[in-house]
């Protein structure tokens, strides 16, 4: 490392991708399109060109990477690391990201349900017998029987 680079680490803990990404349980190309997406802060490169990961590197990843579990997208979870950044944030901000999150989740949990319904119903009218041409899942998906015309 350069001298400053030196100086700047002296005392932390430094991992090139490889390990970063193994301690992030992600794979480096992973980390590579965080980087890329701005979504982790661009670490310095040694004399040799490889990056200089540290743990706080590793630690917004796995932030990233449990935001991404409750269905928060990478636009999404700029946001959250932008709100946690900011020293004028406050709980009720995050609260609501959260919120909106939830909003969402529900609306899509409503459409599944709905969508279930749908292809339950659709199956419960198919005796699975006879030619394909007076299957009604078919003719519903074609939108020539009453249930296809009820499709959105």
């Amino acid at each position: 490392m350069k001298p400053d680079i030196k100086e700047k680490y002296k005392g932390v803990s430094t991992f090139k991708i490889g390990e970063a990404a193994r301690r992030a349980d992600v794979n480096k190309e992973t980390v590579r399109y965080y980087e890329k997406r701005n979504l982790i802060p661009k670490p310095d490169r040694r004399r040799s060109g490889y990056r200089i990961f540290t743990q706080r590197h590793i630690d917004q990843i796995k932030f990233i990477k449990r935001a991404q579990e409750l269905g928060f997208t990478l636009s999404e979870i700029k946001e959250l690391l932008e709100l946690r950044i900011d020293e004028d944030t406050t709980c009720s901000e995050v609260k609501s990201e959260a919120e909106e999150k939830y909003q969402g989740v529900v609306e899509k949990i409503e459409d599944l349900q709905r969508i279930k319904n749908t292809l339950i119903d659709l199956i419960d009218s198919c005796a699975g017998e006879g030619h394909k041409g007076n299957c009604p899942i078919l003719k519903a998906l074609e939108g020539e029987s009453e249930k296809g015309k009820k499709l959105r």
